[in-house]
């Protein structure tokens, strides 16, 4: 049975694909022996410019012809790659065996021994992986969050004046302005991008336990640590990760998770706050022809992308909590639950990628209705009471705290003749009495 979007078991490859098929050239099967193939003919490259004396006859003419191998590489070539390793039952030496078969066509066949030479198969793995994941970072993810990042930059600017209640515990508090707490928002973003530009892509490349060993005893003097950072730093643009074990030791793997964790659960607390706005009528929604909210309610018009985004970046968070605790741990020199687990790390992209596109969506359909700020700050004059208690501490009032108290916590309704008649039985200057009866819950919003 052929995979298509109503058979696929997983959404991001089912009912989201078209949401995340940008994501499939960095995370797919074919993506990662792609990456694979990358790696391992930029290696037989750098061992030609050493360069090696079996090698030093091999025409650098041909290293253009090299790179065509993995710049043209096709879907029939990862089909083929994986014929083999049916046979092989090992994915790395499936890709060795495919390069060789293009050596053989090069007719170069004499320097193939070469390929893959002194490597395990994590040095492919522990370049291929990281590699991949920082072009997907750099082609996809950054692009997303700015694109979302500039609409809240422009939404806060466009609401800075709008007046707002807040509300802390869920109860009527100091006004605010609606423009100020989208920017709470941006700033959390920006701060936690700043610190995931800090964080290095690292690559683990030295031979079976990390040590050159087979380089090292191959050609014991050429200094193998520089050639091996000079590769996948210039040639690869990730960091050595030096010394190792087999494996990468994926710390900084780790908090780039751990990052990209936290930039989710910032947008989780945007998605649940405009929710809570919608529901209180802050926003009205713009409606599309033909869309249907609810199949039994007609008036309905749900904040589904919210509520979509808010699922698909919990999801996401779950799989980079899980990535970033168990990679950093492996058994001594190496097992292998690092493989199984990193062949999902496209998964939690996809769904951040998904509930970043679902924030952005929900963010454009907002409708302001003032009205309703409005209203609900004529219904909340006890929130100036803050405003006139301070001003009377400053004025050395007696208890100013305590009469404010005994004013408002009632269940009584107040009102601004409340809070004017209030204020006309304070022994206080008139001037002063003007100063307090100017405050009102819609100019009481700070800096």
């Amino acid at each position: 049975m052929s995979l298509t979007s109503l058979n696929a078991i997983s959404p991001i490859d089912g009912r989201y694909r078209n949401k995340v098929s940008e994501l499939a050239p960095y995370f797919s099967e074919e993506a990662l022996i792609r990456y694979r193939v990358q790696v391992e003919i930029e290696y037989f490259i750098a061992l030609c410019e050493v360069p090696l004396p079996q090698l030093s006859s091999f025409d650098k003419s041909l290293f253009d012809k090299l790179r065509i191998i993995y710049i043209n590489f096709s879907t029939e070539d990862a089909l083929k790659i994986k014929d083999t390793e049916k046979v092989t039952n090992h994915d790395v030496k499936a890709v060795e065996y495919f390069i060789k078969e293009q050596f053989d066509t090069l007719g170069i066949s004499k320097f193939k021994e070469f390929i893959h030479f002194g490597l395990t198969s994590q040095d492919i793995n522990n370049t291929a992986i990281p590699l991949s994941i920082k072009q997907a970072m750099n082609d996809v993810y950054v692009p997303e969050y700015f694109v979302i990042l500039n609409r809240l930059k422009e939404l806060s600017k466009d609401w800075a004046h709008i007046p707002m209640l807040a509300r802390t515990h869920g109860q009527p508090a100091s006004p605010t302005r609606l423009g100020k707490e989208i920017e709470v928002f941006v700033v959390r973003m920006e701060e936690q991008f700043n610190l995931l530009n800090d964080i290095p892509s690292a690559a683990k490349f030295g031979g079976a336990t990390g040590n050159f060993n087979a380089h090292k005893v191959a050609y014991p003097n050429i200094d193998w640590k520089a050639f091996g950072s000079q590769f996948v730093q210039e040639r690869l643009g990730l960091q050595h990760s030096f010394p190792t074990t087999q494996i990468e030791h994926y710390d900084h793997m780790a908090a780039l998770f751990d990052t990209l964790k936290r930039i989710n659960t910032i947008l989780i607390d945007l998605n649940k706050d405009i929710w809570t706005y919608v529901s209180m009528d802050y926003f009205k929604q713009k409606i599309k022809a033909g869309e249907v909210g609810s199949s039994a309610m007609p008036h309905k018009v749900n904040p589904i992308d919210f509520e979509n985004s808010e699922g698909n970046l919990g999801i996401a968070n779950a799989l980079f909590e899980h990535l970033s605790a168990k990679l950093p741990i492996s058994r001594l020199q190496r097992d292998l639950t690092d493989s199984t687990v990193l062949r999902n790390v496209g998964v939690p992209f996809s769904h951040t990628l998904i509930g970043l596109k679902s924030t952005l969506k929900g963010l454009n359909k907002l409708v302001l209705n003032e009205v309703k700020f409005a209203e609900d700050l004529e219904n909340n004059w006890a929130v100036v009471a803050e405003a006139i208690q301070t001003i009377l501490r400053r004025e050395g009032y007696p208890n100013p705290y305590e009469a404010l108290k005994g004013l408002t916590r009632t269940n009584e309704k107040i009102n601004q003749k409340t809070i004017s008649d209030f204020i006309d039985t304070l022994n206080v200057s008139s001037e002063i009495k003007s100063e307090l009866k100017a405050i009102s819950p819609s100019n009481y919003t700070g800096i």
